[in-house]
């Protein structure tokens, strides 16, 4: 995955307000459709995990990213089972087919950072919609369904960077030195739902202060369990976790 999504990512999360709870948006009006089983399409997970020195560089790990990746998708299958939908994981897909998903990956990221920048920045609200959810992809977007065999599609993004020895023994000088807080690491992530009948996104979670170890079978579970709090269900939507 490309430094340069993270940084688009990172960059994204600096317009929230501090928080360290997520922030869900939906829209109020989706339900699925009753009577059919519900098959979400669900893409590759954006998943970066890594290193930070005390300096602030990160140094990624690709053994940690592809081990949490692993477990994340474990756990988003788990998850889904649990809530009765079903999660169709799409293999890479070459020619055309993967021109179009890479297409529509990169435009969900600018419509993301925008619903993170207009809609859940209180400062930078949009007067059209102020009082709705109401972000698409466009009606094209159902060509990724003929592409993966469902009708919705699941987008999920982890960025971790977890501290050095160093960086947490300058955490506690900078504390007791001089009172300062220094950042003991990254810890964000994201996930939505797209509507591919619509191409409307439904369903969006944004947590810049996400818990969970992800390169742990535990913590995979923490992280998945709090990105996907409200999740939509046929029922409704998940209870969220705690």
């Amino acid at each position: 995955m490309s430094s340069r999504w993270f940084a688009a990512f990172a960059a994204m999360l600096l317009v929230l307000p501090a928080m360290a709870d997520a922030k869900i948006r939906f829209d109020r009006n989706f339900r699925f459709d009753g009577g059919k089983p519900v098959r979400i399409i669900v893409f590759r997970p954006d998943v970066k995990v890594g290193a930070m020195g005390a300096g602030g560089v990160e140094e990624a790990n690709a053994d940690w990213t592809a081990a949490a990746r692993d477990k994340l998708v474990a756990q988003v299958k788990a998850n889904q089972q649990a809530a009765g939908n079903e999660a169709v994981f799409l293999a890479e897909q070459d020619g055309e087919a993967g021109q179009l998903i890479a297409e529509y990956q990169a435009l969900f990221r600018t419509v993301a950072g925008a619903i993170v920048q207009h809609k859940m920045n209180p400062a930078a609200s949009l007067p059209t919609k102020k009082d709705r959810f109401d972000w698409t992809l466009g009606e094209g977007a159902a060509r990724l369904g003929t592409i993966g065999g469902g009708d919705y599609a699941l987008f999920l993004s982890t960025h971790d960077a977890y501290g050095t020895a160093g960086r947490k023994a300058l955490q506690i000088f900078a504390a007791l030195a001089v009172g300062a807080l220094v950042q003991a690491g990254v810890h964000e992530s994201y996930a939505a739902l797209v509507d591919l009948k619509t191409g409307n996104i439904v369903w969006f979670n944004v947590d810049p202060g996400s818990g969970g170890d992800v390169r742990t079978d535990e913590g995979a579970a923490k992280r998945v369990g709090q990105l996907l709090a409200e999740f939509p269900t046929a029922q409704g939507r998940q209870v969220a976790a705690k």
